[in-house]
């Protein structure tokens, strides 16, 4: 597929898959603390079905979640300077966009450079084409596939209990994963939450149309009400997944923004974060934001990361 093909493929699938990356079913009941949340494993138990190292520092897994309906799912880590040495890392997640998968952070940008001292475990998930890191509606039937449940409840506590890692996390990822990073920091798992061009408020003018054009080019057949229904009928969900909703419960969670301005997807993406970062100014919630001239595209991302790194990095006391 030629480059700007893809681009812009992975534009539409970024302004609304991107905006794909959620918070689950819509929960009932008192308010969430914000902060480092303990690992809690549910009923179901993912299992390692392959285990490979691929380098020095690199290993991936390929893992069978019964929150995907039994599937396979791979994710990519990146091993520590004596890794073994320890069993209670601090970690950093990485999530991807629309249209990539679990090794685009590693492939596309310098993150094994920028991680080679650091006393950081890099965990790298697959979220899926246009998964949206949500657990799916499914026309009120729910089901798999349940991004959240996989990555919280299954994958978590694994990577706790037989990789080394600690719990002290920060989240960080661009377009999908941008919205990813501050829906999961909103359910009090990580320390510290950074978006590159997130769609962090998916309920503002234009985005469910993103939406609804994302999911249909990037998971072609799907309906795109599968994932959070339609933004009128069951606009609860959608606003349980919003970041913008459910900014208050990011209170004492250390958080960077950023997104450019220079296409059409990037300028989607910078007034959603604008009107994220007001209402986290309204609650008077800090947050860390840049914003700046560039399109949609993994050079920016690459640049936001290590804008982002030492506060990721203090958030999880990582040297």
């Amino acid at each position: 597929m030629a480059p700007r093909l893809r681009g812009c493929l992975v534009g539409a699938l970024v302004a609304g898959g991107l905006f794909l990356a959620g918070v689950a079913v819509v929960r009932s009941g008192g308010e969430e603390q914000a902060g480092p949340k303990p690992s809690v494993s549910g009923p179901e138990m993912a299992r390692v079905v392959e285990e490979r190292r691929l380098d020095e520092r690199r290993m991936e897994l390929t893992i069978r979640s019964p929150a995907l309906g039994g599937a396979t799912t791979k994710v990519r880590l990146l091993l520590p300077h004596r890794w073994e040495s320890r069993r209670d890392w601090p970690v950093l997640w990485l999530l991807h966009g629309g249209l990539d998968d679990h090794t685009s952070w590693s492939t596309r940008t310098d993150v094994d450079a920028l991680t080679r001292r650091a006393g950081v475990l890099v965990v790298m998930p697959d979220g899926g084409t246009c998964g949206s890191y949500s657990d799916w509606w499914n026309g009120g039937d729910g089901g798999p596939p349940r991004w959240e449940t996989y990555h919280l409840r299954e994958l978590l506590p694994l990577l706790e209990s037989r990789f080394r890692a600690g719990g002290r996390r920060a989240v960080a990822g661009y377009s999908m994963g941008g919205q990813g990073a501050m829906l999961y920091a909103s359910k009090g798992y990580f320390a510290a939450a950074a978006s590159f061009s997130g769609a962090v408020h998916i309920l503002a003018p234009g985005v469910p149309q993103a939406v609804m054009a994302g999911t249909a080019i990037g998971c072609f057949g799907t309906d795109w009400k599968r994932i959070w229904g339609d933004p009128a009928a069951q606009r609860s969900i959608w606003r349980a997944h919003n970041p913008y909703d459910r900014a208050r419960h990011l209170k004492g969670v250390d958080l960077y923004v950023a997104a450019g301005e220079g296409d059409l997807v990037e300028d989607l993406a910078n007034r959603a974060a604008r009107s994220f970062t007001a209402r986290l100014d309204e609650l008077g919630i800090p947050v860390r934001t840049h914003f700046y001239r560039g399109g949609h595209a993994h050079a920016f991302w690459q640049r936001e990361l290590h804008r982002a790194y030492p506060m990721l990095m203090a958030a999880i006391g990582a040297q």
